[in-house]
């Protein structure tokens, strides 16, 4: 399955779209390897949000 691509309004499709992207690609995972998936994902997504709070705070 590809990447889903997004619309720029992001609609309840595209909600629609990453769920089901992401039940592709965790389905075949046990337990413990869909845990660290998401657990990587989130860490990723807390940085990328801690460096634009610093981008903001430099402005």
């Amino acid at each position: 399955m590809e990447k889903p691509i997004l619309s720029p309004d992001f609609t309840i499709d595209d909600i629609h779209k990453l769920r089901e992207y992401n039940y592709y690609l965790t389905k075949d995972m046990n337990p413990r390897e869909r845990q660290n998936y998401y657990n990587e994902r989130g860490m990723e997504v807390h940085r990328q949000i801690q460096e634009r709070k610093l981008q903001k705070a430099s402005l």
